[in-house]
């Protein structure tokens, strides 16, 4: 319990971002330059960080595993960023914006962080407008909006439907920028194996090349972890297969405190899986739900097309169960709604596992070409995908797995329980409580690098500028380095005969079959009893070929899947520690008489903060409670 220390600034909620900046500590301009900080990661957190720390004067050194921080997984995005600038005059504010995420994530999110985010939100729109991000105009000129899930204005800044990438690419700009000026140093095509401790604090991380092979050394004052969230942990998720949760897990297992690891968030509109063979499955944005209607047929397995399907024969069930918010619930609420239709036999397509999204009715009153213009590339993909015309009939949508809201432990300083480490983006668990609402995870990303990190790092790097240059022959780094390298020759050396791959699948499918959407105490169960079989028939009967001193993907592969199992143990015991339901957190044996969500809080309204005890020890839980002062616990309702 004493172990967490959130360092909340006192002071009325409005007020404690404004008076914390002004009585941080600073670091003068000439000393920047002598402190050096690794930026892990280059997406909307992690080049928005090292592009910011590196415009200040620190020395900053960023890696990435793609070929270009260009790459990172912000590019997949699509539906669009918030902010509470109220352009449209529909009674936006800082404190509404606030608001719907403290209510979307269902109360188990800390109040000033999230308060913070929502303040932030307007400079993130502004600064990326400057760097030159298309975003959408109305007729007037003015950036147009539109709206998302659990809110009733219209606060989502957007670009077509890839917000994301063009965000990136503003991101991008700034931070090649920042590498032609020598202020970044950038270092594509690396994989963090593992962060390197000194005297309790984070000083820097061994990484491998993965063209060569090589493994490297690399020191810094302070080290940021911008690595995403582990929703490809279900295998089948709409992150990009190279997603992983390794960077975070091996900080975990250094001291960092991993925070509500069950709190997954299960996406409603998807490309329901086509067959057994695919790797990954693709999103279809959440913003589609502004015009498309959400429906399956009264009638109990009707195979007819769904364009022959009349108006009083089909079930708007969204509209029907939730009036008020209608098909823009929140992604939890829409999810379970949809498997519940489909559980109970209305579902659409071959294997009964969809439900419809039509625009027929948006396209008949806008227009085709407005349609167009607000979502023709996603049109697009789905056509692509599927072979089905979204402007003729209905898509097809089913739940997957998506985003995290669980993450590493952070304070309001964004620092995790290691001093020096700091984790920011979908990384750490700060923001979004039980429920992340719709074009949040862009705005948190984006005010995490651009505008919260580097306010707050200065707090702990001005008490480090008498430290001289971190030397990597330092035994901490050839004592880290020497177990990266052993873990990977054990790797190696099992010469079983099954692939990562195939042990990945199996672990995803246990998780979603027991700790997806919904979770009760005998699934949770009997997933720790298959998950521990699994691992230990990994561990005897893995295969991978090659060598560690070349390019090797299944190597990399392998890495991350032995990780997952550990994750994959953590995540389950989370959820069947909180005996409640909260958000995306679904626990059958906790629901009301209508199957809603019951919290309860009197027990439960706290952060599980779990910490690593060593190999084959049980997890430690830390509670950080958590205290509403200007918001009050409600059962959350969008009918």
């Amino acid at each position: 319990m004493g172990k967490l220390n959130s360092k909340i600034p006192d002071g009325p909620l409005a007020q404690k971002w404004t008076k914390y900046k002004a009585s941080v500590k600073l670091v003068n301009p000439a000393n920047k330059k002598k402190l050096e900080i690794i930026v892990v990661g280059t997406g909307l957190s992690g080049a928005s960080a090292a592009s910011a720390l590196g415009e200040l004067g620190y020395s900053v050194k960023n890696f990435c595993y793609q070929d270009s921080p260009r790459r990172a997984h912000s590019v997949a995005a699509q539906g669009g960023i918030n902010a509470a600038k109220n352009y449209q005059n529909d009674g936006d504010s800082i404190y509404r914006l606030f608001y719907d995420m403290i209510k979307g994530g269902d109360y188990r999110a800390r109040e000033a962080n999230v308060y913070r985010a929502a303040e932030v939100s307007n400079d993130v729109i502004d600064h990326y407008t400057a760097l030159g991000v298309p975003f959408a105009r109305d007729y007037g000129g003015t950036l147009d909006t539109r709206s998302f899930g659990g809110v009733q204005v219209s606060r989502t800044f957007y670009a077509k439907g890839q917000t994301g990438q063009q965000c990136l690419l503003g991101c991008y700009s700034s931070l090649n920028r920042q590498i032609k000026k020598g202020n970044v140093t950038m270092y594509p095509r690396r994989e963090m194996l593992d962060l390197v401790v000194i005297d309790g604090k984070a000083r820097g991380i061994i990484a491998r090349n993965l063209l060569t092979g090589e493994i490297e050394r690399h020191a810094a004052h302070a080290v940021v972890l911008a690595t995403g969230g582990y929703g490809t942990i279900y295998y089948l998720s709409t992150l990009a297969v190279n997603s992983n949760a390794s960077a975070a897990w091996k900080a975990h297992k250094k001291g960092a405190f991993f925070a509500n690891p069950s709190f997954i968030q299960i996406h409603p509109t998807c490309v329901p899986q086509l067959n057994e063979f695919q790797s990954k499955l693709t999103l279809m944005s959440e913003s589609l739900r502004n015009d498309g209607r959400i429906w399956v047929p009264k009638m109990k397995d009707d195979k007819r097309p769904a364009n022959s399907i009349p108006e009083e024969e089909r079930d708007y069930y969204l509209e029907r169960r939730y009036p008020a918010f209608g098909n823009l619930v929140p992604r939890d609420v829409a999810s379970r709604a949809a498997k519940e239709r489909c559980d109970a036999g209305y579902g659409v397509g071959e294997t009964g596992l969809a439900v419809n999204l039509d625009f027929r009715d948006a396209i008949k009153k806008q227009g085709k070409k407005a349609i167009e213009n607000k979502y023709g590339n996603l049109f697009e993909m789905y056509k692509t995908i599927t072979g089905i015309d979204p402007y003729e009939e209905p898509m097809r949508i089913y739940p997957a797995g998506h985003y995290t809201m669980g993450g590493l432990w952070v304070d309001y300083e964004l620092m995790t329980t290691i001093p020096g480490l700091y984790a920011i983006g979908e990384s750490n668990f700060s923001d979004h409580g039980a429920n992340r609402l719709g074009a949040s995870s862009l705005m948190q990303a984006a005010g995490d690098g651009y505008f919260v990190l580097p306010n707050t790092i200065s707090n702990y790097l001005a008490d480090e500028i008498r430290v001289p240059k971190i030397s990597t022959d330092k035994p901490e780094f050839e004592e880290t380095e020497n177990s990266a390298v052993e873990r990977l020759n054990k790797l190696i050396s099992i010469k079983g005969k099954q692939t990562a791959s195939s042990f990945h699948k199996r672990l995803g499918k246990i998780l979603w079959d027991h700790c997806g959407m919904t979770r009760n105490e005998e699934g949770l169960k009997k997933a720790l009893t298959l998950i521990s079989e699994l691992k230990k028939e990994f561990w005897k009967d893995l295969n991978v070929p090659g060598t560690i001193n070349e390019i090797n993907m299944e190597l990399e592969k392998a890495g991350r899947v032995a990780d997952y199992f550990e994750l994959a143990e953590l995540l389950v015991t989370d959820a069947l520690d909180r005996k409640e339901s909260c958000g995306a957190h679904f626990r059958e044996e906790f629901q009301t008489p209508d199957g809603e969500a019951q919290r309860n809080d009197e027990k439960f309204t706290y952060v599980a903060a779990w910490e690593y005890a060593g190999e084959g020890k049980p997890h430690i839980l830390h509670k950080e409670e958590l205290k509403f002062e200007e918001v009050e616990m409600k059962v959350r309702s969008y009918k």
